[in-house]
């Protein structure tokens, strides 16, 4: 489609995807969805996005991000039959993050029949410079029928400035009132000596009237919509999955870390080093403890991949050996079985080519598949570690909630990194030695 065309879509529900090609020095985007009357939204509600992802009427859903060889698609639901009949207009948009779409190739939307996987429409945008947001297209309602336009208007002003456009309350920094001069305190004049004075009125009998009911107290005003992705560091170290919206599907686990002293490179947001010295070895590994009361660990060593539609429900896509593989390594937790789980305990080790982490700057993303990306980043080492205890996911109660641990562990003499992370929480397992 060229851009500002248009063409009828099948009221139906549709995989609206927005993608671009990944790569060194590519800012990551994020696909959105504005549901309008008149032009602008309802209520804060009716914004879908990564911190909100599913519309409370169903008919919109964040589906979270995939990379197939380099090809990166962030994904929405859209079901046009259960949009209200108040919404005029469903805005597909996107906002790129840490940098702008200029920078960003190969940028589309392409629009799906979500049952057949048959294209209805896709529009490639080409005319991108500074723009930080973009309406990539709309689903607009004509004579009953549904029809999507394409687009490509850009935003300088990124997620925020899109979203206030449409009548979105964005929560911003509280600034300090600008200074005021302190007022005066009041003081009535005293009375003149020369007025004569007033007689007092006569008292007045008010009929008994019963006491009114107190009204109702006020329903308090909704929260402004957080733009912020969410971030676990040391103040703010856990987050429930259940309240992000990540209760099933797919929980994919991936490693961005960056060489700078022991090996020269830099990692991808995908989770691959591309490092001078292929000796290098990272291994992400999960402890796992089921509901059931059975342990294990899924990890490379000694082929322990795991199984995603049976117990462990954990599985690994295999072992990189050298970072230079574009996906890395993922590890994938199959949330339609979170009931399974009693805790699940994600690290890594360092199986070759480097003594420690001291040089090793991580940052892990968990993207459940319907929900937003918890990232969190790794405080520097600072001590001989072989082994990081990177996350701890415990259920609580059906809640599966994340605990950021970035905990640097030390293994003693003759002990392996496994067997230290057992130790220190508490697992109980026992070792043998194993081989890739």
């Amino acid at each position: 489609m060229s851009k500002g065309s248009n063409k009828p879509v099948p009221t139906t529900a549709l995989r609206v995807e927005v993608g671009w090609r990944g790569g060194p020095g590519v800012p990551d985007a994020d696909a959105s969805a504005l549901l309008l009357v008149g032009g602008k939204v309802r209520s804060d509600g009716d914004f879908v996005f990564y911190n909100q992802p599913a519309h409370s009427s169903g008919a919109v859903r964040h589906e979270g991000k995939r990379d197939v060889g380099g090809r990166v698609t962030d994904t929405l639901l859209v079901d046009l039959a259960r949009v209200e009949p108040a919404v005029e207009t469903v805005v597909v948009a996107a906002s790129a993050d840490g940098g702008a779409f200029g920078q960003v190739p190969e940028l589309s939307i392409e629009v799906k029949d979500a049952a057949r996987g048959e294209v209805v429409a896709r529009f490639d945008s080409t005319d991108a410079t500074v723009e930080t947001a973009f309406v990539l297209g709309e689903f607009y309602r004509r004579q009953g029928a549904w029809k999507f336009r394409a687009v490509g208007q850009g935003y300088g002003s990124g997620l925020e400035g899109l979203a206030t456009d449409f009548g979105i309350t964005v929560d911003e920094p509280q600034h300090a009132a600008p200074f005021a001069p302190p007022a005066v305190p009041f003081s009535p004049a005293p009375p003149s000596p020369y007025a004569a004075p007033t007689p007092p009125a006569p008292p007045v009998t008010a009929p008994f009237t019963a006491p009114a009911s107190p009204p109702p107290p006020a329903a308090p005003p909704a929260a402004p919509v957080r733009l912020t992705k969410v971030t676990l560091t040391k103040n703010a170290p856990t987050v429930s999955l259940a309240k992000q919206g990540g209760t099933s599907g797919a929980l994919r686990v991936n490693l961005n870390w960056q060489v700078h002293k022991q090996f020269s490179g830099w990692g991808s947001k995908l989770g691959r080093a591309v490092a001078t010295h292929s000796d290098l070895d990272l291994d992400l590994c999960a402890l796992y403890e089921l509901a059931d009361g059975s342990k294990g660990v899924v990890q490379a060593l000694g082929n322990t991949f795991g199984s995603l539609h049976q117990p462990p429900y954990i599985h690994l896509d295999g072992d990189d050996r050298t970072g230079a593989v574009a996906t890395g390594e993922n590890l994938t937790v199959n949330l339609d079985y979170k009931d399974a789980f009693r805790r699940i305990l994600v690290f890594v080790t360092i199986y070759e080519g480097a003594r420690s982490f001291a040089d090793l700057h991580a940052t892990v993303t968990l993207q459940p598949q319907h929900g937003a990306a918890i990232d969190f980043s790794l405080d520097e080492c600072t001590v001989p570690s072989s082994v990081c205890a990177l996350a701890l996911i415990t259920n609580n109660g059906g809640d599966l909630i994340v605990q950021r641990e970035a905990r640097y562990l030390i293994p003693e003499h003759g002990v392996s990194p496994q067997r230290t992370v057992d130790r220190a929480y508490g697992w109980g397992m026992n070792w043998t030695p194993g081989r890739k």
